[in-house]
C-alpha cells in the first residue's frame, strides 16, 4: 500500500493508528452526518452547525472532560492552551480548532501527527466547553536539553518529500499535507533528537 493510500485509510477509519480509535469514531460520525445533510439538500454544514453536531455526539457518548485544573495553566499560543497534567510525563493541551475550516480537519490532523510521530502521539481525552468548544488532548512532555538546529529539521522534512514554502512552513505536494510554524518553540531537541510538537493541516 502506498503512503498516500495508507493515510487515506487511516483518515477513513479503515486502518488503525496509535490513540486513533476514538478520533476515528468521531470523524466517522461527523462524515455520516454531513453526508446525510448533503443527501437531502444542496446545503452543506458550516462549522457552527458541525460544532453542534459534535456537541450532540459528546453529550450522547458522555465525552466531556471534567478534569481541567485552571491552576495548572502554563501558557498559550495562537492555537492552543497548555496545562500541566497529573502525570508529569505528559502535558494537557486545549485546542478550539481555530486554524481549521472544520472540526473534522483538526481531528484528522491528530491522526496524521500520530502516524508520523508516534513518540509524541496525541491522546484525545474529551472536550471542554467554556467560552467555546475545546478538544482536550494529552501529549508526552518533551524536556528540551539543547537548542534546536532548524537545518536538521529542514533536512528531515526534505528527505520525506516536504518542500519549504516559506520561513518554517512546509508542504508535501504528493500528500497535500501542510506543517506550519516549525520554529524552535515547536521543535524541541532532547538528548540529540528533535521532537516536532505541531499538528498537520
Amino acid at each position: 500500500m502506498s503512503l498516500k493510500h495508507e493515510l487515506q485509510s487511516i483518515i477513513s477509519g479503515d486502518v488503525s493508528v496509535g490513540n486513533g480509535k476514538i478520533i476515528q469514531a468521531i470523524t466517522g460520525y461527523l462524515r455520516r452526518k454531513k453526508e446525510a445533510v448533503q443527501g437531502t439538500s444542496k446545503a452543506k454544514l458550516n462549522k457552527e452547525q458541525e460544532t453542534q453536531v459534535l456537541i450532540d455526539y459528546i453529550e450522547d457518548q458522555s465525552f466531556w472532560y471534567f478534569g481541567l485544573d485552571e491552576s495548572k495553566y502554563i501558557g498559550e499560543g495562537a492555537e492552543q492552551k497548555v496545562y500541566e497534567y497529573s502525570d508529569p510525563r505528559f502535558i494537557l493541551k486545549l485546542n478550539d480548532s481555530i486554524f481549521y475550516e472544520f472540526w473534522e480537519d483538526y481531528l484528522n490532523s491528530l491522526l496524521l501527527h500520530n502516524y508520523f510521530f508516534p513518540h509524541l502521539a496525541y491522546e484525545l481525552l474529551g472536550f471542554h466547553k467554556s467560552d467555546k468548544l475545546y478538544a482536550v488532548v494529552k501529549q508526552p512532555f518533551v524536556r528540551s536539553t539543547e537548542s534546536t538546529n532548524l537545518n536538521n529539521v529542514k533536512e528531515f522534512l526534505f528527505s520525506n518529500g516536504f518542500i519549504n514554502r516559506r520561513a518554517n512552513d512546509y508542504y508535501h505536494p504528493g500528500l497535500g499535507i501542510i506543517v506550519e510554524d516549525l520554529h524552535d518553540e515547536n521543535v524541541l531537541t532532547e538528548d540529540g533528537s528533535f521532537k516536532i510538537k505541531k499538528s498537520f493541516r
